[in-house]
């Protein structure tokens, strides 16, 4: 009777994969037939089923994007790049979905060593930062093992040399892993996507207005006040933004 149960249970399983997986066909088959809108819906619905990767949201940007529809498609190309951050098509189209947008915004300039340990923290995703970190340690074990065991001075040597280089490299990683996840976790960042809006000084509509957004311009949220979100710029600007107007990473 268990097993029944199980088998039950993969083939519903492998039913609801094999159904995400025509959806996502379909959306492609209608892209590619220049049916963006068509393409989209298929694309959601495999969203709407729990499911996500990388190419997913890629290819939900690249729909937006045929159809001017700058704000989600920036919104969609970020999704796809924090699950596959080192893919140059993204970046790639990011960057040009990016130029289309109407804001001008001057990032503060980075120090090198701050760009140094950001391109690093960011090389790959926290989780493969962490597996590097256990593969490190796992190796430790084996080197001091055989340093242990080792009858030969040279081989001693090296295995404990080895051993202690692995394991400051496992700890390397875990600090990586921990800066990107607390980096992730303090930073939340969001797209607008309304086509203009106007920033407050406090969160409500009497307050002074502060500046102007547009559509498909990206912003870091800070507080959230009822329906009001804080959020800032690259340049270092702040000011308070009606939630419905963006929509968080």
């Amino acid at each position: 009777m268990k097993r029944a149960f199980e088998i039950f249970i993969f083939l519903i399983v492998a039913m609801a994969f094999s159904q995400d997986e025509e959806a996502f066909q379909r959306g492609n088959s209608l892209y590619n037939q220049e049916k963006y809108q068509e393409a989209i819906d298929a694309y959601k619905s495999v969203l709407d089923a729990g499911k996500e990767s990388a190419s997913l949201y890629y290819n939900l940007g690249n729909a937006h994007y045929k159809l001017t529809n700058i704000g989600p498609s920036i919104y969609y190309y970020e999704k796809a790049l924090k699950l596959a951050p080192n893919d140059n098509d993204i970046k790639n189209n990011l960057i040009f979905a990016q130029n289309a947008t109407i804001d001008a915004i001057d990032v503060i300039p980075e120090g090198i060593v701050s760009r140094i340990f950001n391109r690093l923290t960011n090389a790959i995703t926290y989780d493969n930062w962490a597996w590097f970190s256990v593969i490190c340690v796992i190796l430790f074990v084996v080197l001091f093992i055989l340093y242990y065991t080792a009858h030969v001075s040279s081989r001693k040597r090296l295995f404990f040399v080895g051993s202690w280089l692995v394991l400051f490299f496992g700890l390397f990683g875990l600090f990586f892993a921990f800066r990107q996840y607390d980096t992730i976790k303090k930073n939340q960042f969001a797209i607008i996507f309304a086509q203009e809006t106007t920033i407050k000084s406090e969160p409500n509509l009497r307050s002074e207005e502060v500046f102007q957004l547009h559509e498909g311009t990206k912003v870091q949220v800070t507080e959230t006040i009822n329906n009001w979100k804080k959020i800032k710029l690259a340049d270092g600007k702040i000011g308070w933004i009606p939630a419905t107007d963006l929509r968080e990473l």
